[in-house]
């Protein structure tokens, strides 16, 4: 069973600011709430509450990954800004990371061409650890910064041809918008209040959207057909709250021009086509986990 064209699927297409507006207030309200929570907090009750902040930070890739389609707001200047201002707390680059996307989306578990196989799934239980710890996260987002800041992108081939220069320069703008706002902070707040309120929660937060992420693509088929080779987990109403329901990841990768509001109306038209439904995120965690503590042993 083939998935409908496109065009069978756009009376889905609407794009509508006051939905992406609430959204992400509400979002903003919970980081708001989180925050407050780490303030207060003390003793055996700050990594908690920064484990919490953290998430929430993370999940504000979701917002990043929805303005990278333009599907957040009718406006493209609007997404535009609210992508370039969610993508810095996790040192995301808006440009970089939409060619990166596009070429993903294009060749979607191509493994000779999508850009997000460069990273290959865990392949024992020590690789699933420093998967998910965020390590090789981290790690190519400074690379991104560095080849940013001596002018040099031409080792990351998702670039188009003619966008090297561009890229560059958003680059640096990342740089020194976050350089800006670190000294803005430790200037009136301290340092102490960057780690307890930044990179404390974001280094925490990243291991809970590392194990979420894994989901989409992980031990499915390398082919074309994207009722196969991507994976619709379904959650809670909270999580699909803060990650913009991209848990309908499946969805999302067939119909790109959905906005993140009209992708449960989706899979409603979709879930009797679609090959890979996984029943909640732990339990697909839990199942993949002991998979591989199987191989290693």
């Amino acid at each position: 069973m083939s998935a409908p064209p496109p065009n069978a699927m756009m009376h889905l297409a609407q794009r509508d600011d006051l939905k992406g507006a609430l959204r992400l207030g509400c979002h903003l309200a919970l980081l708001l709430a989180a925050g407050v929570a780490v303030g207060l907090a003390q003793g055996w009750w700050l990594p908690p509450a920064q484990l919490v902040l953290g998430m929430l930070m993370a999940a504000l890739f979701a917002p990043f990954h929805e303005t990278s389609h333009y599907t957040a707001f009718a406006s493209r200047r609007v997404n535009q800004l609210v992508g370039w201002l969610v993508a810095l707390p996790g040192l995301h680059n808006w440009p970089m990371y939409q060619a990166f996307h596009r070429q993903h989306h294009l060749h979607t578990h191509d493994p000779a061409r999508d850009p997000e196989l460069l990273t290959p799934d865990p392949s024992g239980p020590w690789s699933y650890v420093l998967r998910v710890a965020g390590f090789q996260y981290w790690r190519s987002r400074l690379v991104w910064l560095w080849d940013g800041l001596r002018g040099d992108v031409s080792a990351h081939r998702f670039i188009p041809n003619g966008q090297q220069a561009n890229m560059v320069r958003a680059l640096r703008l990342q740089l020194a918008l976050t350089l800006a706002v670190v000294a803005l902070v430790a200037a009136l707040a301290g340092w102490g209040a960057l780690l307890r309120f930044w990179l404390v929660p974001a280094l925490l937060g990243q291991v809970p959207l590392r194990m979420y992420l894994l989901t989409e693509h992980t031990g499915l088929p390398h082919v074309r057909d994207g009722l196969a080779n991507t994976r619709t987990t379904l959650t809670t109403a909270l999580l699909r709250l803060v990650m913009w329901n991209m848990p309908y990841h499946a969805e999302h990768h067939l119909y790109p021009f959905i906005p993140f509001h009209q992708l449960p109306a989706a899979h409603g038209e979709l879930r009797g086509r679609l090959q890979a439904v996984q029943p909640g995120y732990a339990r697909w965690q839990w199942g993949y986990l002991v998979s591989l503590l199987r191989t290693s042993a």
